[in-house]
């Protein structure tokens, strides 16, 4: 589905990713200051790598031999990084639909009701983002990533910001987009617990390096 081989550099940080990525959910793991945002930006269209290919299905986004980028618009990516990236202009309401519609009925898998309320989120729909918490601002950046039904959704810890009756609430949910709508996934995150209710797979990162993949409990996975 996502094959990648990117090579990025920022000073004296360097990145080196290549990897053959399927179906499913696929969990990334490091420590802080590893790369893992970076790469999920180089993914997204958000940066651009020093060079390196990416593809996602049978569409190449990036060949730098080439000079091929897609931008971010173009590629149909649902994104919710750590600040939730919220219009801050519209409202609540607004920012949920921003993508949602643009797209025709027939690819909407979800509805704002349900969104509102598996999010929490209704007695917040006229407000503006900088009225909003930080974990509130999240659950609608994820809200809107969903309304949105992207063709891959990119998720960079996006349950850090709330508390555990949410993260309890949401990654069931989560876990259903990825039965029942076959959404593909990656999900970076420094909480192994989350990784592994959620992953089929799970690579890490250290140092800028983009590692095997790391085995899922073998007596099943879960958040206790």
């Amino acid at each position: 589905m996502l094959s990648l081989d990117l090579h990025f550099e920022r000073g004296e940080f360097q990145l080196a990713a290549r990897a053959e990525i399927g179906p499913g959910v696929t969990g990334i793991c490091g420590a802080s200051g590893a790369g893992k945002s970076t790469l999920l930006a180089l993914l997204a269209g958000l940066l651009h790598p020093s060079s390196g290919c990416l593809r996602f299905s049978d569409e190449a986004l990036v060949d730098t031999a080439t000079g091929r980028f897609i931008p971010a618009w173009r590629r149909h990516f649902g994104l919710v990084f750590q600040d939730g990236l919220l219009f801050p202009h519209l409202s609540v309401r607004d920012n949920l639909l921003y993508g949602w519609h643009r797209l025709e009925p027939g690819e909407r898998h979800f509805d704002l009701h349900t969104v509102l309320e598996l999010m929490e989120i209704g007695s917040l729909i006229a407000r503006r983002p900088a009225q909003l918490s930080g974990g509130e601002r999240q659950r609608v950046a994820l809200g809107r990533a969903l309304l949105y039904s992207p063709r891959l959704l990119l998720l960079d810890e996006p349950l850090s910001s709330l508390d555990d009756r949410l993260k309890q609430q949401i990654l069931p949910f989560l876990k259903r987009v990825k039965e029942e709508t076959r959404i593909p996934m990656i999900y970076v995150s420094h909480s192994r617990p989350e990784v592994d209710y959620l992953a089929d797979r799970v690579l890490t990162m250290e140092s800028g390096r983009l590692l095997v993949e790391s085995p899922l409990p073998a007596d099943g996975r879960g958040m206790g």
